[in-house]
């Protein structure tokens, strides 16, 4: 494993590190600490050629003036929260509303935003990068002082292991994700929608009409939804589905996560895979639909269904399983291989 250390730029006075690490396996990825954001991940095709996998941009002032959460760590918690609020004990915690009148993958200013620590550990095999944030009580309405670490492991097998940690002083609400938009046609080429997906799930959260669950857990069998044994994402956008269109035409659903297999992505075209292992209950599948159009990629002009997100985590909207005890560590971790098929 090789890796560099850069500085890409410098942001309310801190510097803003970045580093690119380059596996045996003939992958490369590259992150920063504005947002513990994977900012590309590069990986040949079947037939030899390398490139990027993610969207992303080249310079910080771009994610800053237009990034829809390309690659980042959304928290303290993923997903929206129902008008902007939760209870503790009797206790009403006001959170900031940045959609509509909900709270969203933790707030305008959420760890998305945030210029984290960092610190590597290399073997022969292996990079660590290790990010690092306080987030203090109160911050965009959260209680604790919650304590908390990212972990992207990148081993010479093409596999990315994401460990996040966190333990607060108070009771809270954490849920930890990474919403790296994919797209393996390569460098843009090609939307998402003829990308097969697999999902190993049987029941769904279906949503309102502000994009927040029901609490119905809906059955897929004999839906667009059913992808069980892998099938088109056109398939399920051109359906016309009542809870597709809803969404803008495509998916933003939560997905529960029942079967022990993998969640995959397939480019046939390009014969590139990618494999997600979760400890997770659910993954929020969103098929890009609300991606705007007024700005470029490296290059090529922002469109929806340009990438897709898998955001492993719990399923949003049920309060219950988001709450961290005081002292109470959250650990969670997914793994994303990489390969040619």
């Amino acid at each position: 494993m090789e890796f560099i250390e850069t500085i890409l730029g410098t942001l309310d006075g801190k510097e803003v590190k970045a580093y690119n690490l380059k596996s045996a396996g003939g992958a490369e990825l590259t992150c920063m600490e504005y947002g513990c954001i994977i900012t590309k991940i590069n990986l040949p095709d079947r037939y030899g050629n390398t490139e990027n996998i993610v969207l992303g941009f080249d310079t910080l002032e771009e994610y800053l003036n237009h990034s829809p959460y390309f690659g980042c760590v959304v928290g303290r918690s993923a997903g929206r929260i129902k008008n902007a609020a939760f209870e503790i004990e009797g206790v009403t915690y006001k959170l900031s509303k940045n959609d509509g009148e909900n709270n969203l993958h933790g707030g305008p200013n959420g760890f998305h935003q945030v210029i984290w620590d960092s610190a590597v550990e290399k073997t022969d095999s292996e990079v660590k990068i290790i990010f690092s944030y306080l987030s203090p009580n109160g911050e965009e309405g959260f209680p604790g002082n919650l304590d908390v670490s990212v972990i992207y492991a990148f081993n010479d097998q093409n596999e990315l292991l994401i460990t996040y940690k966190a333990v607060s002083d108070q009771k809270t609400i954490v849920n930890l994700t990474n919403h790296s938009y994919f797209n393996l046609s390569g460098n843009l080429k090609r939307t998402i929608l003829e990308h097969e997906l697999t999902l190993p799930s049987d029941r769904f959260l279906e949503l309102d009409d502000a994009l927040l669950p029901t609490g119905r857990m809906i059955p897929v069998e004999g839906t667009v939804f059913d992808f069980q044994k892998g099938r088109r994402i056109s398939e399920g956008i051109e359906s016309g589905d009542p809870q597709t269109i809803m969404v803008g035409g495509g998916f933003d659903h939560p997905f529960l996560l029942n079967q022990k297999r993998p969640i995959c992505l397939f480019d046939h075209e390009s014969g590139r895979k990618l494999e997600i292992e979760t400890e997770e209950p659910a993954v929020v599948f969103y098929s890009g639909n609300m991606l705007p159009d007024d700005f470029s990629i490296r290059g090529v002009q922002s469109q929806k269904h340009l990438g897709l997100c898998l955001e492993t985590q719990k399923p949003p909207g049920m309060m219950d399983a988001l709450f961290l005890e005081k002292n109470q560590v959250y650990l969670s971790k997914t793994k994303y291989r990489f390969a040619l098929v």
